[in-house]
């Protein structure tokens, strides 16, 4: 199933069995990427039977993801870290079509905050083993067209972090008829009495990170900057995946007054396409340390998700 000679791709050249590199980014298209100061893989590796190793750094200068106050990064980097792994090994270890577009089915991530990396300084180096498992093909055989993804992260030689998820892979024309089968409802909503939340009250570093605002007690996904470096580092017909992960943390802040802001685990479920407009309606409910969240288009529910806190 492996074709490492895919696109003109090979294997990278040195020593077999040398150490990882952290000592520069892979090439931004490789991870779906427009600005290199967005990408965090820096060297992947194949060691065979649908089984990689990784490299990537996680730097605390993010203007998005900021380290805490304790030099702990934001734990949406697990899952940025995980959508850049899942873009990478498939388009360079296996047989996906050129210029197939990534659809995201699920993703899900777990922390463990006692063995998390601290940065003191720039940057704290992750090392990724992950593997490949449920492959599906094209009808034909010859191309694939989904799989799953698990990564174990570690920092220092200490395991902290587990994530994983499914996605399916579409060529032009698949795509293109699977966006005709489910687009519409694209009109422009305008949202009359729309408050946005201040960047405090939803734990995020600027005005231009919120992703929500309140409008007759309900909360939409409206973002405050359409053209965001790192959430919309690239046109897209559709919202992208972390986008609705991070609107629903958000939407989590704001349902409980900034009580719980930063998830240690979460799992997400996207059912369709969230389309830009009208602009999709993120409930949240909170039990306990956990909020159940769903997101909501024209009365379809497009995905669904659990956040979990310490």
């Amino acid at each position: 199933m492996i074709v490492r000679e895919a696109h003109g791709l090979s294997e990278p050249s040195g020593p077999t069995g040398r150490p990882l590199s952290w000592s520069r980014t892979v090439a931004r298209e490789a991870v779906h990427r427009v600005s290199v100061a967005e990408v965090l893989l820096t060297d992947v590796r194949t060691h065979g039977d649908d089984r990689f190793e990784a490299a990537a750094q996680w730097p605390r200068s993010h203007p998005t993801f900021p380290h805490g106050k304790d030099g702990r990064h934001h734990p949406l980097m697990i899952a940025e870290t995980l959508r850049e792994l899942g873009i990478y090994i498939p388009t360079r270890y296996y047989a996906v079509p050129a210029g197939a577009h990534f659809l995201i089915r699920d993703l899900s991530y777990r922390l463990d905050p006692e063995t998390e990396p601290r940065a003191p300084y720039g940057a704290s180096d992750i090392t990724c083993r992950a593997a490949v498992t449920d492959i599906r093909t094209t009808p034909c055989g010859r191309f694939v067209s989904g799989m799953r993804l698990d990564v174990v992260l570690s920092a220092g030689g200490k395991l902290f972090a587990w994530a994983g998820g499914t996605a399916r892979f579409l060529d032009g024309t698949a795509y293109a008829e699977t966006r005709s089968a489910f687009h519409g409802h694209t009109a422009r909503r305008r949202l009359r009495a729309a408050v946005r939340p201040s960047p405090a009250q939803l734990a995020v570093p600027a005005a231009r990170d919120v992703l929500v605002v309140q409008d007759g007690g309900v909360v939409y996904l409206d973002p405050a900057d359409p053209r965001h470096p790192f959430f919309f580092d690239h046109w897209s017909d559709h919202v992208p995946g972390l986008v609705l992960l991070e609107g629903a943390r958000q939407a989590a802040a704001l349902a409980t007054g900034g009580t719980l802001t930063r998830p240690v685990a979460c799992r997400m479920k996207a059912i369709r396409f969230t389309e830009s407009f009208p602009p999709a309606v993120v409930e949240c409910t909170s039990h306990g340390r956990t909020c159940v969240f769903r997101l909501r288009q024209a009365d379809i529910c497009t995905a669904v998700g659990v956040l979990q806190y310490l």
